[in-house]
């Protein structure tokens, strides 16, 4: 059966013309007419539109067989093992894609270039690179991302970060927007604190040289110098420095006696300090300080402290007393001795102690005058 077939091809669209299945041509927008013989005529229309569109999987192989007649329509593409590729419409990056694929893209009225980046020698993106990554709006773009073709990282203020590929430290990356390719499955991102930072050692039981147990709480502030020698040297560095810690607060307390240890705290800090520094600064870590912040005592060894400095508090009371006692008569003696040859001191002194008599008497009766009340009431023999 012969009849007219009559097709529209919108702008936003593509046709392929088909003949007894086989492809023949591509149509571009329009009208078209065509005298079909028995269905032979068959015409498939492709959304192009206007935004970046990439070729259905079921076309791509049509695009391998016909590459002439598709050329003037379709961009193809392909990246090799070792390379990233990336998709710009007139200058916007619009999507990327794994190494070792391939596949098209229908050509619209923007100009479309496609660019391949290799990755043999290093897995970082450059730092444009990865923050124009981290701020693109594309929808394509960002749905590529999530599949996990490659990956962003950010290293935050006063921190290094090291990217590990299968374990090994492969760059060292400084603060801010970093990405690499994740076409190895064993790519990671580890951070280091490069800040200064306080560790805590509480509840030491440890025993003086005189026997006698204390439970010890240190505060130790330190910070991490050279952060590559700490990575490769150290597996766990905080609990590096905690041992240490320890260690030296042992070594240092077993070495003196209670007296001692609460005589000077701050020898004890300088003492464990000083150990401390020397074992971990090969290492790339520095302690900046060291401070003993409580020394618990048993108990029992507390109460007979306390009867201890209680006894030496008496003790001296009772020595400033005697000295206040032997410093008053040495000078009530003095003052006999200046009185004993002094008629008219002595007298004044007569006058000085009546003042003080008189103050506290309520009532005074004179008799003989005022001559009976100085010479009858104060009397010296």
């Amino acid at each position: 059966m012969l009849f007219k077939m009559k097709t529209i091809i919108p702008e936003s669209h593509r046709g392929l013309l088909f003949k007894n299945q086989q492809f023949q041509a591509i149509l571009t927008p329009g009208c078209y007419e065509h005298w079909n013989l028995r269905g032979e005529i068959s015409i498939q229309q492709y959304a192009v539109g206007n935004e970046f569109r990439r070729v259905d999987q079921d076309l791509l192989h049509l695009v391998e067989l016909h590459s002439e007649a598709f050329a003037e329509h379709v961009m193809s593409w392909e990246t090799g093992p070792q390379a990233i590729g990336m998709f710009y419409e007139a200058g916007v990056l619009k999507d990327i894609a794994a190494p070792g694929r391939s596949g098209a893209y229908w050509k619209g009225k923007r100009e479309l270039e496609f660019r391949t980046l290799d990755i043999s020698n290093s897995y970082l993106l450059s730092a444009s690179l990865a923050d124009e990554l981290a701020k693109t709006r594309e929808p394509l773009l960002k749905s590529h991302l999530v599949t996990c073709l490659y990956t962003l990282g950010y290293v935050p203020e006063g921190h290094i970060g090291f990217l590990l590929v299968s374990g090994v430290r492969h760059a060292v990356l400084q603060e801010g927007q970093h990405g690499w390719w994740l076409v190895n499955p064993y790519v990671s991102l580890q951070m280091m604190d490069m800040r200064l930072q306080t560790m805590e050692v509480n509840g030491q039981e440890i025993l003086t040289k005189d026997k006698v147990s204390l439970r010890i709480n240190v505060s130790a502030t330190w910070q991490v110098l050279d952060a590559i020698k700490v990575r490769d040297a150290i597996k766990d560095h905080e609990a590096f420095l905690y041992r240490e810690l320890q260690l030296a607060l042992r070594s240092v307390v077993s070495t003196q006696t209670l007296d001692q240890l609460l005589a000077d705290k701050n020898l004890l800090n300088q003492q464990v300090h000083e150990l401390v520094l020397e074992s971990v600064s090969a290492y790339g870590l520095d302690l900046k300080k060291v401070g003993v912040r409580d020394i618990v005592l048993p108990g029992d060894m507390k109460e007979i402290l306390i009867e201890v400095v209680a006894a030496e508090k008496q003790a001296e009371a009772n020595l400033i007393r005697r000295r206040e006692e032997t410093q008053a008569t040495r000078s009530l003696h003095n003052t006999a001795k200046l009185m004993e040859g002094n008629p008219v001191l002595l007298r004044l002194k007569e006058l000085e102690v009546l003042e003080s008599i008189t103050g506290n008497i309520c009532e005074l009766k004179v008799y003989g005058g005022l001559e009976g009340l100085m010479n009858g009431t104060v009397r010296l023999e």
